[in-house]
């Protein structure tokens, strides 16, 4: 399609498909980079012609090694799998975790974690009391609960509540013992 002024008009499809067709080439290849032209300057020598060989014909040159993007993550895929640690299956997975599991056991109960010296709670201090209340020698804490304890002034009606009339507890109520 032509406009007025002579010039072709080019669709956004169009043009989209030229320069891709630039960037890609026939093949799919890139331009040949070659050295840039001297200015003005060239050098003449003999010209002689390759002598006849009598073998057999060679094979065309090995191609030049292209460092560009695409050619540069090809390279990084070839290395991942000497990165990457290997794939376990799922039964070599189960025993590598009966192995980390076996010599412990998880206990159920409730063991009130006392305050420590900032303040906090102190769950492994209750998590080793409640482990060796079960017969082992240690323990840490899985599973933990807060409950607030009140006196009870704060059921007294109109009374209103000071800050210090409650306080929050935690307990845990499962660990993970070993002997």
């Amino acid at each position: 399609m032509m406009v007025r002024s002579g010039n072709p008009v080019l669709r956004p499809g169009t043009l989209i498909f030229a320069v891709l067709s630039l960037l890609l080439g026939a093949g799919g290849t890139g331009w040949p980079q070659s050295a840039p032209p001297a200015l003005g300057l060239q050098e003449q020598g003999p010209q002689t012609a390759p002598p006849p060989s009598t073998s057999a014909p060679s094979s065309p040159p090995a191609r030049e090694e292209n460092p560009g993007l695409i050619n540069e993550m090809g390279k990084l895929f070839d290395k991942l799998p000497s990165i990457l640690p290997p794939i376990k299956s799922p039964s070599e997975t189960m025993n590598d975790l009966s192995r980390l599991a076996t010599p412990s056991a998880m206990v159920s109960g409730r063991m009130a974690c006392p305050a420590s010296s900032n303040g906090a709670p102190d769950c492994k201090q209750a998590a080793d009391q409640l482990c060796q209340s079960k017969g082992y020698k240690e323990g840490k804490s899985l599973n933990a609960d807060s409950a607030e304890k009140c006196s009870a002034k704060v059921l007294i009606p109109g009374r209103q509540r000071k800050p210090d009339d409650c306080r929050t507890d935690t307990f845990v109520t499962s660990a993970l013992c070993q002997n």
